[in-house]
């Protein structure tokens, strides 16, 4: 049995999430980030912990019961649901750093909130013990309530490398940089330090988060290539947001047919291609859902060859794409009451379409990673 197959408790735990981020979504949009009342009910739930090794009692969980618990909270809010996963998705990272560094960042326990700045924005110069990091880190989601930062940096060697260092708050400085149309609560500011000592069990080579091989690992969650893996923490709030624009898209619709030939101006409502609409999108929808499913799979079968984290990256874009294409389907079809960007369907199609302009997520990428080495026969 898979890790995440026999495991509900974060799934279960993710409906409560759910309708908290619903509650909160306008304000978190106000606020261009996690309100407090929903990072609390995130990391209660389980999200910070759930890959976190289980010797720092975390619950090293699978990745089949992290898509379906960001998916759940996704059709609450997809900003919640990216804080949540990314939560998961950045302890998961943390465990392939040095003991003594792991032992560091879990010592007041599994639920510490860690964030990641993901591109090597940075500049680690060598020194006695460990390294003085420098830079600046754009996209940070969730940075102003993060207890730790996971940071990606180049070092000034003879022959440079790129790792990733732990840095407490504190220590780093928010800059307000995000202001945009879609994901507005993810809170993704820029990070910026200056000349930060990272003593050495604090930092992680990034060839060991690309190979999948983190030190003292117990767990299949921890023996997964990141790219294998990324794409579905990234992907999995936008199949909840489309749920939810479904849903809503459903009953909107539902009303205008309950009304119709009720005003004389409306003219006679076009039932085939409502049919269509929903019939189409909902298929894309369950498409989505399925790749994801069978992307959790693979990722949770522990060790992933190079064909197969080709397919998970194209799958896992593929899904976005279908998600997105069904998304803007339905919102240009619900009609002026779905267009105040306060309604769940405006809000879902901002979100969907923001997640699918992530870097992570782009087809072509994915699609040509797949497609050169299958055709190349590997």
């Amino acid at each position: 049995m898979s890790p995440g197959a026999g495991c509900t408790a974060l799934v279960t735990a993710s409906s409560v999430v759910s309708k908290v981020a619903a509650a909160h979504a306008a304000e978190a949009d106000a606020a261009r980030g996690p309100v407090t009342t929903v990072v609390d009910a995130v990391v209660e739930a389980g999200f910070a912990r759930h890959m976190v090794p289980a010797a720092h009692g975390g619950a090293a969980g699978g990745f089949g019961e992290l898509v379906r618990a960001v998916a759940e909270v996704g059709r609450g809010c997809a900003s919640a649901a990216w804080f949540a996963s990314l939560c998961a998705a950045v302890g998961r990272m943390a465990a392939y750093l040095p003991a003594e560094g792991r032992a560091e960042v879990w010592a007041d326990g599994p639920d510490a909130v860690l964030v990641g700045g993901l591109l090597p924005a940075g500049t680690a110069e060598p020194v006695a013990g460990g390294w003085r990091l420098s830079g600046r880190w754009p996209y940070v989601s969730g940075v102003a309530v993060a207890d730790w930062a996971l940071l990606c940096g180049k070092t000034a060697e003879e022959t440079p490398s790129a790792k990733f260092f732990a840095v407490p708050k504190g220590t780093f400085e928010i800059i307000d940089t995000w202001h945009t149309v879609g994901m507005r609560g993810t809170g993704s500011h820029s990070l910026a330090l200056e000349d930060v000592f990272v003593p050495a069990h604090r930092a992680l080579d990034t060839a060991d988060l690309m190979a999948g091989t983190a030190p003292d690992a117990a767990a299949a969650c921890h023996s997964v290539p990141l790219k294998a893996a990324n794409g579905m923490t990234l992907a999995a709030p936008a199949l909840g947001a489309g749920s939810a624009v479904l849903a809503r898209w459903s009953d909107l619709l539902s009303a205008k047919l309950a009304k119709q030939g009720q005003t004389v101006i409306s003219g006679p409502v076009d039932r085939t291609g409502i049919d269509l609409t929903f019939a189409r999108s909902a298929g894309e929808i369950d498409l989505a859902e399925l790749l994801l499913t069978r992307v959790a799979e693979v990722a949770d079968s522990g060790a992933v060859p190079p064909e197969l984290v080709a397919r998970n990256q194209r799958d896992c874009a593929l899904a976005v794409e279908l998600l997105s294409g069904a998304v803007d389907r339905l919102f240009r079809s619900a009609g002026s009451t779905a267009q105040d960007e306060g309604d769940v369907l405006a809000r879902g199609w901002r979100d969907v379409a923001g997640i699918a302009g992530h870097s992570g997520l782009q087809f072509t990428a994915g699609a040509t990673a797949y497609a050169r080495l299958v055709l190349s026969g590997g």
